[in-house]
C-alpha cells in the first residue's frame, strides 16, 4: 500500500537526520525498519484493543465492538442502559475484559443527562450481545472535548480510568470532581479503602490524559495531551497533583509535579501507550506515527512512521499491535483504514 512505501522512503530519509533530543529513526527500538502485518483493515474510528488469547476486540467511537479473529470481522452488540453520545472527542472510548471472567468486561462511554456525560460499565456477555450489567462510575463531566476514557487494570488488581477536563481547566485541581484526573476502582465499583482522597480520585491536576501503563516494577505512567504542545509523559503516584492549569512543560511550583518528559513546541497528541524492555510505546495523534520513549535515558525515537494517526498500541510479549485512527474525522483514510496492525518488537 501507499502508506507503508511511503513509510520505508521517509524513514531513508530521516536515517540522515539528526539533531534535538527525538531521534527519527523509524526502526524497532531504535535500530532496523519495523515493517507491519495487517491483522484486519476497515475499521471504523477504532478506539482501543483488547486481546485474549489469538481473538481481539476492538472498540469504536461510533458505538461498535468488534471482534477480530483468524476468520474475520465480527460485529458485537452492545446493549446499554443510555445511547452512545458521539459528538466531538466523545462516544463509545475504552473496552477491557474482566481479568478474572473472559465473559465480562468495562465499557467507558459518553451519554446525555442534563448534559454531556461519562461512565464506566461493566458488560456481561450474552452470545455476541453485551449487556449492561452495572454501573462502576458514572456522572464524569464530559464535553465536546478532552473526555479521557482509557482503562487498564493495574498490577495490583484495581480498575484505573483516565478522564478528562471536558474543557473546563479548573475543575482538574478539584479532588471533589471527576474531571481531569486518574480513577482508581474496585472493579465490582467500589472505593478502595487507601484511595488518597477517599473518593475514586488516584491522582489529579491532569488535561486529557489517555494512556496509562505499568513498568516490570510496578511503576505507573500516564501521557496526556498539552494545550499548545507540551504533551506529557508523567510518572504517577497516589494523591500527586499534575499541575493543570497552573503549570505545563518545566514551570515549577509547590506541591505540582514536573512531568517526566514534555514535547517542548512538538505536538504528539499522545493516546494509547504500552510498556516493553525499558521503553513505553506511545500512539501519537497530532503526531501520526509510533514514538518509543527510553526511560532511562529520556530519549524518544520514532518507531514507526506511515503518516497515519494512531489511537492505541498493546503489548503481548514480543509483538506489539496497534490502530490507525484516520476515520475519526480528523484523517485522511485510505480504502483499508483504520487498520489493526502487528510489529516484531525481537
Amino acid at each position: 500500500m501507499y502508506k507503508y512505501f511511503l513509510a520505508v522512503f521517509v524513514s531513508f530519509l530521516l536515517a540522515g537526520c539528526g539533531g534535538g533530543d527525538t531521534k527519527e529513526t523509524g526502526g524497532t527500538d531504535g535500530g532496523g525498519e519495523s515493517q507491519p502485518e495487517s491483522v484486519s483493515e476497515n475499521l471504523s474510528a477504532p478506539w482501543m484493543i483488547e486481546k485474549l488469547g489469538d481473538r481481539f476486540y476492538i472498540s469504536g467511537r461510533n458505538g461498535e465492538l468488534i471482534l477480530v479473529t483468524g476468520q474475520g470481522k465480527e460485529e458485537q452488540t452492545v446493549d446499554l442502559s443510555e445511547p452512545v453520545d458521539g459528538e466531538s472527542e466523545g462516544g463509545q472510548l475504552g473496552f477491557l475484559l474482566h481479568p478474572e471472567d473472559p465473559d465480562k468486561g468495562f465499557l467507558y462511554y459518553s451519554y446525555q443527562d442534563g448534559g454531556a456525560k461519562n461512565r464506566v460499565v461493566e458488560l456481561t456477555r450474552d452470545g455476541d450481545t453485551w449487556n449492561e450489567s452495572n454501573i462502576i462510575v458514572e456522572d464524569i463531566p464530559g464535553g465536546r472535548v478532552h473526555n479521557g476514557g482509557r482503562l487498564e487494570i493495574g498490577p495490583d488488581g484495581y480498575l484505573y480510568i483516565t478522564t478528562g477536563d471536558a474543557g473546563d481547566e479548573e475543575t482538574s485541581q478539584d479532588t471533589g470532581s471527576l474531571a481531569g484526573k486518574i480513577l482508581r476502582m474496585n472493579l465490582d465499583g467500589t472505593v478502595p479503602r487507601d484511595n488518597p482522597f477517599g473518593n475514586e480520585v488516584y491522582s489529579y491536576g491532569h488535561r486529557n490524559p489517555q494512556g496509562i501503563a505499568w513498568d516490570g516494577d510496578g511503576n505507573m505512567y500516564a501521557a496526556e495531551h498539552g494545550a499548545s504542545a507540551h504533551d506529557e509523559i508523567n510518572r504517577i503516584e497516589a494523591g500527586n497533583n499534575y499541575g493543570w492549569p497552573e503549570i505545563e512543560g518545566d514551570e515549577e511550583a509547590d506541591g505540582m509535579e514536573t512531568p517526566l518528559h514534555h514535547t517542548g513546541e512538538e505536538t504528539w497528541a499522545p493516546s494509547g501507550i504500552a510498556y516493553h524492555e525499558g521503553r513505553l510505546y506511545i500512539a501519537a495523534l497530532r503526531g501520526e506515527r509510533i514514538i518509543s520513549f527510553d526511560l532511562e535515558s529520556g530519549e524518544t525515537e520514532t518507531f514507526y512512521d506511515e503518516g497515519s494517526r494512531f489511537r492505541d498500541v498493546y503489548i503481548e510479549g514480543d509483538t506489539l499491535y496497534a490502530i490507525t485512527n484516520n476515520t475519526d474525522g480528523r484523517g485522511q483514510p485510505e480504502g483499508d483504514d483504520d487498520r489493526l496492525l502487528e510489529f516484531n518488537l525481537e
